[in-house]
């Protein structure tokens, strides 16, 4: 069987802002990109994911599209996008590019045309609705940053719908006129030459037609964002979507063997639709999972298991651990389990998808008040669903600012980044930036990582040890969920030996019958 080459790839997501800054602004950029691919490739990643570069006004930094067509100049420009692509394929590096397709910036020229009258042919490209009977809005939908999901245009006196920011109008994607005007931006930059697009917010594409009021959450309290107030039964998820998720995929099979990857932040037997009738939707449907579920090795044992089984048949799995809009791993389950985390990823069955600067082990970075940037984060205080934390700079080197920028950046660095830094912990053995590029280095080599299947050998309350088998290539990984010593009786007929400890020592060890595991330890084991 053929498989296409993001089937065996790892994807790694870059934040444009934050990844490398190279005109000593503060502020990363594409040449930055461009600058540091040789150190992607030393890492062993095979494909980079580049959040939005789109001219914006940055209310939501970047997600607030002005031109989906040109490049913001505190990125770059088109030809500095092109010798990014140019130089990353040289390399046999592929380029994912987002894709923002559900709002635009209120700066977009097709909002400043879609508000000037009722009747203007722009607007419906855009959701307007008459107030309801009391004057207020349409109905209760919520926006995903808290308040109101609809603003009033005093001009031609109608609301907007907008399920984020006021900044952020969503577009009509019932109207025929906006899929094409979209279609055509995805096959401007598929001309370009990325190899693909990520989607951004894809169950949200269509609304209910008839925009009735979202249901209570029963299990909503005070200290929960407001979003979550209600249940998103009739504002996301609607079964339209799939037809335009197929709209897209068609726009993507007139070129060579590009994917198709879905941000999608819904429930397993919900998201595993997205695949699409025949597998004709998203060829990634992001599985964000182990994003929410409890660090433990019986709900991951469970969470595989019912992914695994609610896939459609052929439909290839995928696998995140962090991103720009959640804490980071360690901030979640601390640096020791973060090596073990890193284990889980990059042996799973599947695409995994490894976020910048989670190979260092960046954990939660204190944001001071006067330095958030976030809106979110603005607009719901004290809640902690601040994001900046998750998009602090890369940490390079010791030196000032971290070799990020010779200029102070936009978010602040790690207290300790004059050792959790690239240059430092390429050199150390026992380090989790070490470990990943083992890690990363065996997949590529190893089949039954990349291509094998998944067989869970047993769990309990503290062990997780599952085999990968393609053909004769047996590989067994054991990851201990605790802070205390493991003893495992390995199920294991043929003569093993461990391959990569995350701890970094161990290699070549044999293994009898019992295997002890340290506290917080992972290992990789494969045959004598």
């Amino acid at each position: 069987m053929t498989h296409k080459w993001w089937e065996t790839a790892t994807i790694y997501q870059i934040y444009p802002r934050s990844f490398q800054d190279s005109n000593g602004d503060g502020i990363g950029d594409l040449d930055g990109i461009r600058q540091r691919l040789d150190y992607l490739l030393w890492l062993s990643v095979d494909a980079i994911w580049i959040s939005p570069i789109y001219p914006s006004p940055m209310h939501d930094f970047g997600y607030d599209v002005a031109d989906f067509c040109r490049i913001d100049p505190i990125f770059g420009s088109l030809e500095s996008f092109d010798r990014l692509i140019e130089e990353a394929h040289a390399k046999q590096l592929k380029v994912i590019l987002d894709f923002v397709p559900n709002h635009t910036s209120i700066a977009h020229p097709w909002f400043e045309a879609s508000r000037q009258s009722r009747a203007d042919p722009k607007r419906d490209w855009y959701i307007w609705r008459d107030a309801a009977p009391d004057g207020g809005p349409p109905n209760n939908w919520i926006s995903n940053f808290g308040g109101s999901a609809w603003t009033w245009d005093a001009g031609t006196e109608q609301y907007y719908y907008h399920a984020y920011l006021a900044e952020q109008p969503d577009l009509n994607w019932r109207n025929p006129n906006v899929q094409a005007a979209m279609h055509e931006v995805l096959r401007f930059w598929l001309r370009r030459g990325v190899d693909g697009v990520r989607v951004d917010v894809m169950w949200h594409l269509i609304k209910d037609e008839k925009f009735r009021d979202n249901p209570p959450n029963p299990a909503w309290t005070k200290n929960d964002p407001e979003i979550d107030r209600l249940l998103q039964i009739y504002s996301t998820d609607q079964p339209e979507v799939h037809d335009v998720v197929s709209g897209m995929r068609k726009v993507l099979e007139e070129f060579e063997n590009r994917v198709l990857i879905g941000e999608i932040y819904l429930p397993v037997e919900k998201l595993v639709a997205y695949y699409g009738r025949n597998l004709k939707g998203a060829h990634l449907p992001f599985n964000f999972q182990l994003l929410n579920t409890a660090w433990t090795a019986p709900h991951i044992a469970d969470l595989i298991e019912t992914y695994e089984a609610a896939l459609p048949e052929r439909g290839w799995p995928n696998w995140v651990l962090s991103n720009h809009d959640r804490a980071r791993i360690a901030a979640r389950v601390g640096p020791e389990q973060a090596r073990v985390a890193a284990m889980l990823l990059l042996t799973l069955r599947g695409t995994p998808t490894l976020y910048y600067g989670d190979e260092l082990g960046i954990g939660h970075v204190e944001i001071a008040p006067n330095f958030v940037r976030d809106p979110w984060a603005k607009h719901e205080p004290g809640l902690g669903v601040g994001r900046d934390p998750a998009r602090t700079p890369m940490q390079w080197g010791a030196s000032a600012y971290a070799g990020f920028s010779k200029h102070e950046p936009w978010l602040p660095l790690t207290p300790d980044h004059e050792a959790r830094n690239v240059a430092v912990m390429s050199d150390d053995k026992t380090s989790i930036l070490f470990l990943v590029r083992s890690l990363l280095k065996f997949r590529r080599e190893h089949e039954s990582l990349s291509l094998g299947g998944w067989r869970l050998l047993s769990q309990n309350s503290d062990v997780l040890a599952y085999e990968r088998c393609n053909g004769n290539n047996r590989i067994f990984v054991v990851l201990n969920f605790t802070a205390n010593p493991q003893a495992w009786s390995a199920p294991i007929s043929t003569k093993v030996r461990i391959a990569i400890s995350t701890f970094g020592d161990r290699r070549g060890e044999p293994i009898g019958s019992t295997l002890s595991l340290r506290a917080n330890e992972g290992l990789l084991i494969e045959a004598a």
